[in-house]
């Protein structure tokens, strides 16, 4: 039988317009993370409430729309969005992750860097999430 990871092969690059997949067990957040993209035209492609959720999300989401990013709680139940961004960054390497922490202690800072995380955000810049994804998929931001 074929791996789950193995139907994973679309180019997050290939998205005509900005998609994103949502994950964090608070469901307040999540709401409030798709208000905040969606009033800037970022469609959110779906929402994931933890990590098997999220790459399970991120399999029926592929070819097209393979979100362009992946915006990933680090706390939650189960595995962390540390941990799950690199079971998805071992299959995808090029696809862009932000993780979205209310706590960002500089060695969960460094963890993320050396995964290959794109960039890491507070949950206080909330309000900013659609400037940040934007600057994230043009490149300008980073760690």
């Amino acid at each position: 039988m074929e791996s789950p990871e193995a139907a994973w092969s679309a180019d997050p690059s290939d998205v005509s317009s900005p998609t994103i997949l949502v994950v964090d067990d608070d469901a307040d957040m999540r709401f409030l993370a798709r208000a905040v993209l969606e009033d800037s035209d970022i469609v959110v492609a779906g929402e994931a409430a933890s990590g098997p959720e999220a790459i399970e999300k991120l399999r029926e989401l592929e070819a097209p729309p393979v979100p362009t990013v992946i915006l990933l709680d680090n706390q939650m139940p189960g595995p962390s969005g540390l941990e799950t961004a690199e079971r998805i960054l071992a299959v995808l390497p090029e696809q862009l992750i932000v993780l979205f922490s209310a706590f960002l202690a500089p060695d969960i800072v460094e963890q993320a860097k050396r995964i290959g995380i794109t960039t890491c955000v507070s949950k206080n810049e909330a309000v900013n999430l659609s400037s940040i994804v934007l600057d994230v998929i043009g490149g300008r931001r980073g760690p």
